[in-house]
């Protein structure tokens, strides 16, 4: 097998540094449609396209051109996903699956190279956020096939941490919910915060990362919101949206001396984004991408075209990257397009909340 391709400037600039964007995608074309290197799952689909990637996508405009394949990673071998200019099994750190809310998990690849990216990217704002370093932290998320769970074992060893985790399956929680046994899964959430109980009674826990259901129902505990008052210092919560009205209450009245920090992300982008800093005296929740590696479009979905800044519209999402191509994905969320931080790539997004069907399927968010 030819060399050609196997490192890049661009695809492999140090983890800190952000590249060009538009540098970015002429590479990652390179690299996910040659023959030595894009993996079998692109190079069969090249030919099916009625443009030319190499030629035709230089942009990010120009990404609007694929068409949305993700349902296909519901049941493609993930073999065929692997880009054949990777080492393995040097080059994969995991196969993960998504959440499971709109049918069959879809599966995506993670390259050590993308997770070390991703947890730089983390790293920096959770610094700028002032997220303590050397303190334990406690996960209420899914692990398991689930990337987030991988993600949050290396950031708080990196951070000088120690990570307890609770067991939770959201499929499980939503297939109740599904199937009208709405007291199972309300069920099931109690017996998650009385595990976290047990680790927040008896061990130090600085960090808690969580989803808004769950994070509601430890604040219906007295003693539970005592024990977090009292020990931890950093609250991120992520995996479900959270409206402005109860967002506000956390921060004024519920955990009034700690740090709560949004992330809002998708397995189909390998990743996520954490709640943007705003100035004193905002209070919007506002997601700025990991761009250019993961960028957000807001849309009409009856007519693909952006709406206008601070209005309401669906969420389309891509990443670019070594590890995968994932393009034009819609994604089964709503936001309010916000304006970028001068520089960054497509656009910003503020007030997620899920749409109310999916792939003609009732989207169920659960626990997570």
């Amino acid at each position: 097998m030819s060399d050609h391709g196997r490192t890049d400037p661009v695809l492999d600039c140090p983890a800190d540094e952000t590249p060009d964007g538009e540098e970015l995608i002429t590479a990652a074309m390179r690299w996910h449609f040659s023959p030595e290197t894009g993996s079998p799952f692109w190079l069969e689909r090249a030919g099916k396209l009625d443009f030319d990637p190499l030629r035709d996508v230089k942009s990010f405009a120009d990404l609007r051109l694929f068409p949305n394949l993700v349902n296909e990673l519901r049941d493609v071998r993930v073999e065929e996903l692997i880009p054949r200019g990777l080492t393995l099994p040097d080059d994969l750190y995991g196969i993960y699956e998504s959440g499971g809310t709109t049918g069959a998990p879809k599966r995506v690849v993670c390259t050590t190279d993308w997770m070390e990216r991703w947890l730089a990217f983390s790293q920096r704002h959770l610094d700028a956020r002032g997220c303590p370093r050397g303190v334990n932290w406690l996960a209420l998320m899914p692990d398991g096939p689930h990337i987030f769970g991988a993600a949050l074992r290396e950031g708080a060893r990196r951070s000088g941490g120690i990570l307890f985790t609770v067991d939770m399956d959201p499929r499980w929680v939503k297939k109740a919910i599904a199937e009208g046994r709405a007291e199972d899964a309300a069920r099931y959430a109690d017996h998650l915060v009385t595990q976290a109980g047990f680790l927040l009674e008896t061990q130090d826990v600085g960090v808690l990362i969580t989803t808004p259901p769950l994070l509601q129902r430890l604040a219906q505990d007295e003693r539970l919101v005592a024990l977090i008052n009292r020990k931890v210092r950093h609250i991120q919560w992520g995996g479900a949206h959270m409206d402005a009205d109860t967002r506000h209450l956390f921060r004024t009245e519920v955990f009034p001396g700690i740090q709560l920090q949004g992330a809002y992300g998708s397995t189909m982008i390998l990743g996520g984004s954490l709640e943007r800093i705003e100035p004193a005296g905002e209070d919007r929740c506002v997601f700025d991408p990991f761009a250019p590696y993961i960028t957000f479009s807001v849309i009409d979905p009856a007519t693909g075209e952006n709406v206008p800044y601070g209005e309401r519209g669906q969420v389309v999402m891509n990443h670019i990257s070594k590890a995968m191509l994932l393009p034009n994905n819609l994604e089964r969320d709503t936001a309010v397009r916000i304006r970028p931080p001068e520089g960054q790539m497509g656009d910003s997004v503020a007030d997620v909340s899920p749409v109310a069907t999916f792939d003609d399927q009732a989207v169920i968010e659960g626990v997570y």
